[in-house]
């Protein structure tokens, strides 16, 4: 039996705009007053709630071409959330108990409407992994780049929520030989070690430039590319890859997280004419393009999940109060995998 809601709920609210990376001390936990839901309106009691880089872009306010809105200062902070359905009001599709995905996280509990809700229902075996960035890399290997059997795949930015998705399910899908990057030794180790990387690149360490690296890990060439970082990276990955590569451009972190930005863009030099000559494609991924691939995602993501075929790498850091720090966490690459919030409940 779901809890009756409270009539007011802790929320992260952004206290000020930074000029550089947000930090702990940009945000205050505040208390707001929590309504009884109306028609079509339902109360969540959020579970766990992603804290992803994306939110870098929107504090930044550099939102062209996002399909959310800008976080000004005085605002409420969300994010994709799953959580139980406490209260419903009139003509509600769902019921007490529920359990339902929506974008009202950062809270404890959440006044949504219920056309904003998604039901979970079972066809993942933990509601958690509902916050999973796996359906942008599925998409990215079988929409953009259509990786084919025995191919090379590069996935940058390796050790994130994206990439560390990325190489399992490219070596599901057939991929001959997956290697990915980090800037952390430590990540390298874990991401052959635990997730079957063949080999990783670390950028910056002393066993070589960036180039060189590649080329021992993939001597052959790069067929595909899984693009989540950009800037030297995806230089790095052009001038590796062999005729007819195939880049989905997923994210671009050096961009999104420099200090030196806003978030909302990330230059990069590229070297048109080996584009040109070597038939390379570079495209950039967006969920919203490709409306059929969240449902076949979750359906295979269930399967592989439950065979033990896949693992759901994510770090879950206990309480809203630290939900600040596990954004400037998430910046400083401090975690592997997908970070959520989650939110015990007595």
């Amino acid at each position: 039996m779901a809890a009756a809601p409270p009539s007011g709920t802790r929320a992260i609210q952004l206290a000020a705009t930074p000029k550089g990376l947000p930090g702990p001390e940009h945000f205050d936990v505040v208390t707001q007053p929590l309504g009884a839901p109306g028609p079509g309106q339902v109360v969540v009691r959020n579970q766990h709630f992603l804290v992803f880089p994306g939110l870098r872009t929107l504090i930044g306010g550099e939102v062209e071409g996002v399909p959310l809105p800008p976080v000004h200062a005085g605002d409420l902070m969300f994010g994709p959330a799953v959580g139980e359905v406490v209260a419903v009001g009139a003509g509600s599709p769902f019921r007490p108990g529920d359990v339902v995905t929506h974008l009202l996280g950062w809270r404890e509990y959440a006044l949504v409407e219920a056309d904003r809700c998604g039901p979970v229902g079972g066809v993942l075996p933990s509601p958690v992994a509902h916050l999973s960035s796996g359906a942008a890399a599925y998409g990215a290997l079988t929409r953009l780049a259509e990786l084919r059997t025995g191919e090379t795949v590069f996935v940058t930015g390796a050790a994130g929520g994206v990439g560390t998705l990325a190489g399992p399910v490219a070596r599901l899908l057939g991929a001959g030989r997956v290697v990915g990057s980090t800037r952390s030794p430590a990540k390298a180790d874990r991401l052959v070690a635990e997730l079957g990387y063949d080999a990783v690149v670390v950028p910056g360490a002393p066993g070589g430039t960036l180039g060189e690296q590649l080329g021992e890990a993939a001597p052959e060439g790069i067929d595909v590319v899984v693009d989540t970082v950009g800037g030297e990276q995806l230089t790095a990955a052009l001038a590796a890859a062999r005729r007819g590569a195939r880049f989905a451009l997923v994210g671009a972190l050096s961009g999104q997280l420099s200090p030196d930005t806003r978030g909302g863009s990330a230059p990069v030099g590229i070297d048109t004419y080996r584009v040109v000559t070597h038939g390379i494609t570079l495209r950039g991924y967006s969920g919203t393009d490709h409306p059929d691939v969240a449902d076949e995602w979750a359906t295979r993501f269930g399967a592989w999940l439950r065979s033990g075929d896949l693992t759901f790498p994510h770090v879950a850091v206990p309480g809203i109060e630290r939900a600040p720090q596990a954004l400037s966490e998430l910046f400083e690459g401090r975690h592997f995998g997908t970070v959520v919030v989650e939110l015990p409940h007595g």
